[in-house]
Order: C-alpha cells, then sequence, then structure tokens
C-alpha cells in the first residue's frame, strides 16, 4: 500500500455520524478506519450494471466471489502479514468504481438523479 494519500470528505446527517462513530468505538477504531473499512467492506456486495443493463443483487448474496470472508483473508495474509489497511484493501475489491458506473447507468436511464434539496440520489417517478 503506498504511503500517498488522499483526504475525502462527505457530509452525512448527525445522527448517521453518531451512529457510526459508535460502531467505530466498539471496533476500537477511529472514524476514519471505520468508514475507509465499510466503504471498502461493502464494495463486495453490488454487481457491475452498464447502461444496458438493470443493477441487480448478486445472484450468490451475501458471499459475491463464492468464497467465504475467512477464506478471504487467510488467501490475502498468505504471503505475509498485512496492516488492516492493506488487508481490508485487498479484501473488499473495488466497490466504489462499481457504485458509480451503476448510478451513471441509472442516470442515464433516467431512474435517478442527484437531488441537493433532498440530500442525495433520488429516484426518479418514471
Amino acid at each position: 500500500m503506498s504511503d500517498d494519500r488522499r483526504s475525502v470528505k462527505t457530509y452525512v446527517p448527525a445522527e448517521q455520524k453518531d451512529r457510526w462513530q459508535a460502531h467505530a468505538d466498539e471496533l476500537g477504531m477511529s472514524q476514519s478506519e471505520f468508514v475507509r473499512t465499510m466503504v471498502q467492506a461493502g464494495r463486495r456486495g453490488f454487481s457491475t450494471a452498464d447502461s444496458e443493463n438493470p443493477v441487480e443483487p448478486d445472484p450468490q448474496g451475501s458471499d459475491p466471489r463464492g468464497e467465504s470472508l475467512e477464506t478471504r483473508v487467510e488467501s490475502a495474509l498468505a504471503n505475509g502479514p498485512l496492516s488492516w489497511e492493506e488487508l481490508a484493501e485487498d479484501v473488499v475489491g473495488d466497490f466504489e468504481d462499481r457504485l458509480e458506473d451503476a448510478l451513471d447507468a441509472l442516470q442515464d436511464r433516467n431512474r435517478v438523479r442527484y437531488n441537493g434539496r433532498k440530500g442525495g440520489y433520488t429516484l426518479t417517478d418514471e
């Protein structure tokens, strides 16, 4: 993992931030580490969609690659020790890119749009 880091800023409702902080505290993590880990972990559960195909849940459910989390951890650690961040990055994949592709496809089909007044993405009435 590179030492080159970039800052990412987002805004969430106060109640959500409080829940994230409480959960991070329970796990003994900083809030930054918690959010980074949860975003990466969430990336495993979404299918890529293009503008021709709707976004559908992965048919394999919560184990999209057909292997348990424990198996993925063991595979990641097979070549030696990894930090928490390195391990999380290795195990969770590329969710942000896939989510962006799905949102782009849904917006291209006019199924979703960003609405700042409503605080984020919304479904259209079509």
